[in-house]
Protein backbone atom coordinates (compact mmCIF):
# COMPACT_ATOMS: atom_id res chain seq x y z
CA UNK A 1 0.00 0.00 0.00
CA UNK A 2 1.34 3.26 -0.81
CA UNK A 3 0.58 6.80 1.12
CA UNK A 4 1.29 9.59 -0.22
CA UNK A 5 2.56 12.88 1.81
CA UNK A 6 -0.21 14.78 1.27
CA UNK A 7 -2.39 12.00 2.90
CA UNK A 8 0.12 11.95 5.88
CA UNK A 9 -0.13 15.93 6.03
CA UNK A 10 -3.60 15.63 6.23
CA UNK A 11 -3.86 12.62 8.82
CA UNK A 12 -1.22 15.04 10.89
CA UNK A 13 -3.79 18.06 10.91
CA UNK A 14 -6.61 15.85 11.99
CA UNK A 15 -5.27 14.08 14.49
CA UNK A 16 -2.89 16.59 15.87
CA UNK A 17 -4.16 20.20 15.05
CA UNK A 18 -7.87 19.79 16.02
CA UNK A 19 -8.85 22.36 18.18
CA UNK A 20 -10.23 20.84 21.48
CA UNK A 21 -11.59 22.15 25.12
CA UNK A 22 -9.22 20.28 27.37
CA UNK A 23 -5.36 20.29 27.79
CA UNK A 24 -5.80 16.53 28.48
CA UNK A 25 -7.29 16.28 24.54
CA UNK A 26 -4.41 18.06 23.68
CA UNK A 27 -1.84 15.36 25.16
CA UNK A 28 -4.02 12.36 23.91
CA UNK A 29 -3.72 13.94 20.44
CA UNK A 30 -0.06 13.98 20.70
CA UNK A 31 0.93 11.18 23.25
CA UNK A 32 3.12 13.61 24.90
CA UNK A 33 4.27 17.41 25.08
CA UNK A 34 8.10 18.35 25.29
CA UNK A 35 8.63 19.79 28.69
CA UNK A 36 12.31 20.61 28.95
CA UNK A 37 11.33 24.52 27.93
CA UNK A 38 8.30 24.94 30.56
CA UNK A 39 6.40 27.36 28.47
CA UNK A 40 6.33 24.94 25.58
CA UNK A 41 4.24 22.45 27.57
CA UNK A 42 1.63 26.18 27.68
CA UNK A 43 2.06 27.03 23.78
CA UNK A 44 1.57 23.36 22.36
CA UNK A 45 -1.66 23.31 24.32
CA UNK A 46 -2.64 26.96 23.68
CA UNK A 47 -2.18 26.38 19.90
CA UNK A 48 -4.52 23.60 20.03
CA UNK A 49 -7.30 24.48 22.20
CA UNK A 50 -7.65 27.50 21.59
CA UNK A 51 -10.83 28.60 24.01
CA UNK A 52 -8.30 27.89 27.07
CA UNK A 53 -5.76 29.92 28.65
CA UNK A 54 -2.58 29.92 30.94
CA UNK A 55 -4.23 29.06 34.00
CA UNK A 56 -6.37 26.62 32.60
CA UNK A 57 -3.25 24.45 32.03
CA UNK A 58 -1.31 24.96 34.69
CA UNK A 59 -4.39 23.61 37.01
CA UNK A 60 -4.15 20.53 34.90
CA UNK A 61 -0.99 20.12 35.68
CA UNK A 62 -0.82 21.00 38.99
CA UNK A 63 -4.56 21.11 40.67
CA UNK A 64 -6.21 18.18 39.44
CA UNK A 65 -2.74 16.71 38.67
CA UNK A 66 -4.24 14.51 35.45
CA UNK A 67 -0.67 16.06 33.57
CA UNK A 68 2.85 14.62 34.96
CA UNK A 69 6.03 15.92 34.25
CA UNK A 70 8.47 13.23 33.44
CA UNK A 71 11.93 11.85 32.56
CA UNK A 72 11.26 9.60 29.38
CA UNK A 73 12.15 8.89 25.72
CA UNK A 74 15.67 9.90 24.38
CA UNK A 75 16.17 11.15 28.15
CA UNK A 76 14.24 14.17 27.74
CA UNK A 77 11.39 15.74 29.46
CA UNK A 78 8.00 15.41 28.80
CA UNK A 79 4.33 15.60 29.92
CA UNK A 80 2.22 12.39 29.54
CA UNK A 81 -1.50 12.02 30.95
CA UNK A 82 -1.48 10.62 34.40
CA UNK A 83 -3.10 7.45 33.40
CA UNK A 84 0.06 6.61 30.85
CA UNK A 85 2.67 7.14 32.95
CA UNK A 86 3.18 3.99 34.06
CA UNK A 87 3.35 2.05 30.81
CA UNK A 88 6.35 5.22 29.65
CA UNK A 89 7.98 4.66 32.99
CA UNK A 90 8.52 1.18 32.77
CA UNK A 91 9.23 1.45 28.52
CA UNK A 92 11.04 4.40 28.65
CA UNK A 93 12.20 6.07 31.98
CA UNK A 94 13.51 3.05 33.80
CA UNK A 95 16.19 2.38 30.90
CA UNK A 96 17.00 6.32 31.00
CA UNK A 97 17.54 5.91 34.97
CA UNK A 98 19.56 2.68 34.54
CA UNK A 99 21.98 4.70 32.46
CA UNK A 100 21.99 7.94 34.32
CA UNK A 101 22.68 5.55 37.63
CA UNK A 102 25.45 3.89 36.33
CA UNK A 103 27.31 6.96 34.78
CA UNK A 104 27.05 8.64 38.06
CA UNK A 105 28.37 5.64 40.19
CA UNK A 106 31.29 5.82 37.93
CA UNK A 107 32.30 8.96 38.08
CA UNK A 108 32.08 9.13 41.63
CA UNK A 109 33.90 6.12 42.01
CA UNK A 110 36.63 6.96 39.88
CA UNK A 111 37.20 10.86 39.34
CA UNK A 112 37.95 13.22 42.46
CA UNK A 113 35.12 14.58 44.88
CA UNK A 114 34.98 16.68 47.56
CA UNK A 115 34.12 15.11 50.30
CA UNK A 116 36.09 12.12 49.52
CA UNK A 117 33.25 9.68 48.63
CA UNK A 118 35.06 5.87 49.94
CA UNK A 119 32.01 3.69 49.31
CA UNK A 120 30.23 4.86 46.50
CA UNK A 121 27.16 2.16 47.20
CA UNK A 122 26.88 3.15 50.88
CA UNK A 123 27.19 6.98 49.94
CA UNK A 124 24.25 6.62 47.31
CA UNK A 125 22.01 4.92 49.34
CA UNK A 126 22.39 7.76 51.99
CA UNK A 127 22.17 10.65 49.87
CA UNK A 128 19.06 9.11 48.25
CA UNK A 129 17.10 8.18 51.99
CA UNK A 130 18.02 11.25 53.42
CA UNK A 131 16.61 13.32 50.14
CA UNK A 132 13.54 11.27 50.52
CA UNK A 133 13.06 11.86 54.43
CA UNK A 134 13.64 15.60 53.65
CA UNK A 135 11.24 15.69 51.14
CA UNK A 136 8.48 13.54 53.12
CA UNK A 137 8.45 16.31 55.70
CA UNK A 138 8.42 19.35 54.30
CA UNK A 139 5.82 18.45 51.26
CA UNK A 140 7.76 20.29 47.98
CA UNK A 141 11.33 21.67 47.83
CA UNK A 142 13.58 23.05 45.16
CA UNK A 143 16.77 21.04 44.22
CA UNK A 144 18.51 24.83 45.89
CA UNK A 145 16.47 23.81 49.29
CA UNK A 146 16.78 20.07 49.44
CA UNK A 147 20.67 20.45 48.95
CA UNK A 148 21.12 22.96 51.75
CA UNK A 149 19.13 20.23 54.10
CA UNK A 150 20.90 17.18 52.88
CA UNK A 151 25.00 18.06 52.45
CA UNK A 152 25.58 15.24 50.64
CA UNK A 153 23.22 16.41 47.61
CA UNK A 154 26.25 19.08 47.58
CA UNK A 155 28.98 16.58 46.79
CA UNK A 156 31.00 18.39 43.84
CA UNK A 157 33.11 15.97 41.36
CA UNK A 158 36.42 17.80 41.11
CA UNK A 159 38.33 18.62 37.61
CA UNK A 160 41.09 16.71 36.45
CA UNK A 161 42.27 19.29 33.61
CA UNK A 162 42.63 22.73 33.19
CA UNK A 163 40.12 22.67 30.07
CA UNK A 164 38.00 25.79 30.43
CA UNK A 165 34.51 23.22 30.13
CA UNK A 166 36.33 20.87 32.90
CA UNK A 167 34.96 22.28 36.19
CA UNK A 168 33.78 21.44 39.77
CA UNK A 169 30.28 20.56 39.61
CA UNK A 170 27.72 19.48 42.34
CA UNK A 171 25.69 16.02 42.21
CA UNK A 172 22.49 17.77 42.91
CA UNK A 173 20.74 17.84 40.05
CA UNK A 174 22.12 14.39 38.27
CA UNK A 175 20.88 12.82 41.95
CA UNK A 176 17.48 14.33 41.62
CA UNK A 177 17.06 13.62 38.38
CA UNK A 178 17.43 10.04 38.26
CA UNK A 179 15.47 9.93 41.53
CA UNK A 180 12.89 10.98 39.56
CA UNK A 181 13.44 8.96 36.40
CA UNK A 182 13.39 5.76 38.68
CA UNK A 183 9.95 7.02 40.14
CA UNK A 184 10.84 7.87 43.65
CA UNK A 185 9.89 11.89 43.07
CA UNK A 186 8.19 14.26 41.12
CA UNK A 187 8.56 17.29 39.69
CA UNK A 188 5.50 19.73 40.50
CA UNK A 189 5.04 23.38 40.29
CA UNK A 190 7.64 25.91 39.75
CA UNK A 191 8.48 28.80 42.21
CA UNK A 192 7.71 31.93 40.05
CA UNK A 193 6.03 32.72 36.73
CA UNK A 194 4.26 29.95 34.67
CA UNK A 195 7.71 30.37 32.73
CA UNK A 196 10.41 29.63 35.30
CA UNK A 197 12.40 26.41 35.11
CA UNK A 198 12.71 25.92 38.46
CA UNK A 199 10.82 23.16 39.34
CA UNK A 200 10.29 22.07 42.82
CA UNK A 201 10.24 17.85 44.22
CA UNK A 202 7.59 16.36 45.81
CA UNK A 203 7.33 12.74 47.32
CA UNK A 204 5.81 10.48 44.83
CA UNK A 205 3.50 9.25 46.74
CA UNK A 206 1.91 12.75 46.84
CA UNK A 207 0.84 11.92 43.16
CA UNK A 208 0.62 8.07 43.62
CA UNK A 209 -0.06 6.73 47.11
CA UNK A 210 1.47 3.33 46.28
CA UNK A 211 4.00 4.32 43.95
CA UNK A 212 3.75 4.50 40.03
CA UNK A 213 2.22 1.20 39.54
CA UNK A 214 4.20 -1.37 38.41
CA UNK A 215 3.82 -3.01 34.88
CA UNK A 216 5.52 -5.35 32.34
CA UNK A 217 8.49 -3.80 30.17
CA UNK A 218 7.82 -5.73 26.82
CA UNK A 219 3.88 -4.88 26.86
CA UNK A 220 4.06 -1.58 27.77
CA UNK A 221 7.11 -1.11 24.96
CA UNK A 222 4.09 -2.48 22.51
CA UNK A 223 1.67 -0.02 23.97
CA UNK A 224 3.75 3.00 23.99
CA UNK A 225 4.74 2.17 20.01
CA UNK A 226 0.94 1.12 19.59
CA UNK A 227 -0.27 4.84 21.07
CA UNK A 228 2.80 6.60 19.05
CA UNK A 229 1.65 4.77 15.66
CA UNK A 230 -2.13 5.89 16.76
CA UNK A 231 -1.14 9.83 16.85
CA UNK A 232 2.08 9.42 14.48
CA UNK A 233 2.08 6.64 12.07
CA UNK A 234 2.27 5.88 9.19
CA UNK A 235 5.99 6.51 9.66
CA UNK A 236 9.02 4.90 8.89
CA UNK A 237 11.33 2.13 11.07
CA UNK A 238 13.66 4.85 11.88
CA UNK A 239 11.05 7.16 13.38
CA UNK A 240 9.63 4.84 15.50
CA UNK A 241 13.63 3.98 17.06
CA UNK A 242 14.57 7.63 16.83
CA UNK A 243 11.85 8.70 19.07
CA UNK A 244 11.81 6.20 21.22
CA UNK A 245 15.55 6.52 21.88
CA UNK A 246 15.55 2.30 21.88
CA UNK A 247 17.87 0.02 19.91
CA UNK A 248 16.85 -1.53 16.49
CA UNK A 249 16.21 -5.18 18.76
CA UNK A 250 13.59 -3.40 21.01
CA UNK A 251 12.30 -1.35 18.72
CA UNK A 252 11.53 -4.44 16.19
CA UNK A 253 10.12 -6.38 19.82
CA UNK A 254 7.90 -3.66 19.98
CA UNK A 255 6.61 -3.69 16.66
CA UNK A 256 6.41 -7.44 16.14
CA UNK A 257 3.82 -7.53 18.94
CA UNK A 258 1.17 -5.04 17.41
CA UNK A 259 -1.30 -5.66 14.35
CA UNK A 260 0.24 -3.15 11.63
CA UNK A 261 0.53 -2.98 7.68
CA UNK A 262 3.65 -2.32 5.91
CA UNK A 263 3.13 0.33 3.72
CA UNK A 264 5.47 2.41 1.08
CA UNK A 265 5.77 6.03 1.75
CA UNK A 266 7.85 8.34 -0.19
CA UNK A 267 10.55 8.66 2.57
CA UNK A 268 10.68 4.68 2.29
CA UNK A 269 9.37 1.98 3.34
CA UNK A 270 6.93 2.24 6.35
CA UNK A 271 4.18 1.24 9.18
CA UNK A 272 1.03 1.75 10.78
CA UNK A 273 -1.78 0.16 12.68
CA UNK A 274 -4.04 -1.94 10.36
CA UNK A 275 -7.04 -0.17 10.28
CA UNK A 276 -5.29 3.67 10.01
CA UNK A 277 -8.29 6.05 8.67
CA UNK A 278 -6.68 9.42 6.38
CA UNK A 279 -8.77 12.66 5.98
CA UNK A 280 -9.16 14.31 2.69
CA UNK A 281 -8.58 18.35 3.90
CA UNK A 282 -5.59 19.42 5.02
CA UNK A 283 -6.70 22.61 6.15
CA UNK A 284 -5.26 24.90 8.97
CA UNK A 285 -3.64 27.60 10.60
CA UNK A 286 -1.28 26.49 13.37
CA UNK A 287 1.66 28.64 15.03
CA UNK A 288 3.94 25.83 17.20
CA UNK A 289 6.39 26.30 19.79
CA UNK A 290 9.78 25.43 19.77
CA UNK A 291 10.02 21.99 20.42
CA UNK A 292 6.83 21.08 19.98
CA UNK A 293 6.05 17.00 19.65
CA UNK A 294 4.61 17.74 16.08
CA UNK A 295 7.59 18.73 14.24
CA UNK A 296 9.70 16.68 17.23
CA UNK A 297 7.88 13.71 16.43
CA UNK A 298 9.87 12.51 13.55
CA UNK A 299 13.18 11.74 12.30
CA UNK A 300 12.70 12.02 8.83
CA UNK A 301 11.01 15.09 7.82
CA UNK A 302 11.11 16.16 4.58
CA UNK A 303 7.21 15.91 3.70
CA UNK A 304 6.39 18.58 6.45
CA UNK A 305 9.54 20.48 6.73
CA UNK A 306 10.90 20.62 3.46
CA UNK A 307 14.00 23.07 2.49
CA UNK A 308 13.62 25.11 5.32
CA UNK A 309 15.70 23.10 7.86
CA UNK A 310 18.37 25.40 8.30
CA UNK A 311 16.54 28.50 9.88
CA UNK A 312 14.24 26.40 12.14
CA UNK A 313 16.95 24.54 13.66
CA UNK A 314 19.89 24.38 15.67
CA UNK A 315 22.98 22.44 15.33
CA UNK A 316 22.38 19.79 17.84
CA UNK A 317 18.50 18.97 16.34
CA UNK A 318 16.29 21.57 18.29
CA UNK A 319 13.58 23.29 16.20
CA UNK A 320 12.30 26.64 17.51
CA UNK A 321 8.66 28.02 16.98
CA UNK A 322 7.45 27.32 13.60
CA UNK A 323 4.53 28.34 11.24
CA UNK A 324 1.96 25.46 9.63
CA UNK A 325 -0.10 25.64 7.01
CA UNK A 326 -2.10 22.86 5.47
CA UNK A 327 0.25 20.51 7.69
CA UNK A 328 3.14 21.74 6.62
CA UNK A 329 6.20 24.45 7.87
CA UNK A 330 5.59 27.46 6.24
CA UNK A 331 7.55 29.79 8.57
CA UNK A 332 8.68 30.48 11.80
CA UNK A 333 8.14 33.10 15.18
CA UNK A 334 9.41 34.39 18.17
CA UNK A 335 8.72 36.59 21.35
CA UNK A 336 10.15 39.39 21.50
CA UNK A 337 11.10 41.12 24.74
CA UNK A 338 8.23 42.82 24.84
CA UNK A 339 6.20 40.05 24.63
CA UNK A 340 5.01 40.48 21.25
CA UNK A 341 4.81 37.39 18.68
CA UNK A 342 6.67 38.42 15.59
CA UNK A 343 6.84 36.06 12.48
CA UNK A 344 8.29 35.28 9.04
CA UNK A 345 7.21 33.39 6.69
CA UNK A 346 8.92 31.62 3.66
CA UNK A 347 6.41 31.48 1.23
CA UNK A 348 3.07 33.15 0.13
CA UNK A 349 0.25 31.32 1.22
CA UNK A 350 -2.50 33.35 0.17
CA UNK A 351 -5.38 34.17 2.59
CA UNK A 352 -3.78 32.05 5.17
CA UNK A 353 -1.38 35.45 6.30
CA UNK A 354 -4.47 36.55 7.52
CA UNK A 355 -4.84 33.86 10.17
CA UNK A 356 -1.41 33.70 10.51
CA UNK A 357 -1.14 36.96 11.60
CA UNK A 358 -4.42 36.67 13.72
CA UNK A 359 -3.14 33.43 15.57
CA UNK A 360 -0.28 35.77 16.16
CA UNK A 361 -2.58 38.18 17.69
CA UNK A 362 -4.51 35.95 19.77
CA UNK A 363 -1.00 34.20 21.03
CA UNK A 364 0.42 37.45 21.85
CA UNK A 365 -2.61 38.70 23.82
CA UNK A 366 -2.57 35.08 26.27
CA UNK A 367 1.09 35.83 26.71
CA UNK A 368 0.07 39.15 28.65
CA UNK A 369 3.70 40.20 28.33
CA UNK A 370 5.33 37.38 29.47
CA UNK A 371 9.17 37.14 27.30
CA UNK A 372 9.87 33.53 26.36
CA UNK A 373 13.15 32.57 25.71
CA UNK A 374 14.18 28.82 24.45
CA UNK A 375 16.62 27.09 26.04
CA UNK A 376 17.66 26.08 22.17
CA UNK A 377 17.43 29.26 20.17
CA UNK A 378 17.40 29.10 16.73
CA UNK A 379 18.88 31.13 13.63
CA UNK A 380 15.33 32.59 12.81
CA UNK A 381 14.18 32.90 16.76
CA UNK A 382 17.12 34.73 17.14
CA UNK A 383 16.93 36.99 14.08
CA UNK A 384 12.95 37.41 15.19
CA UNK A 385 13.96 38.34 18.71
CA UNK A 386 16.50 40.83 18.39
CA UNK A 387 19.59 38.65 18.89
CA UNK A 388 22.47 38.19 16.82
Amino acid sequence: MKITDAQRRARLVGRQFADVSKPEDVVKSVLALHATDPATVYLSVLARARSLTVEDVRAAMYDRRSLVRLMAMRRTLFVLAHDDVPVVHAAASLGVAKTMRARLKKQVSTLPTEPEVKNVDTWLAEVESSTEERLRTVGTATGAELSAAVPLLKTAILPTTDKAYDVKRYVTSEVLVMMAAEGKMVRVEPRGAWTSRRHAWAPIEQWWPGGIPVVDEAESRRELVRRWLEAFGPATFDDVQWWTGWNKTQTRGALSGLDTVDVELEAGDGVMLTGTSFGDDAAGVMLLPALDPTPMGWKQRDWYLGDYKAPLFDTFGNIGPTIWVDGRIVGGWAVTPAGEVATELFEDIGSHASEVAAEAGRITDLLDGAAIVPTFPTPLEKKLRGKK
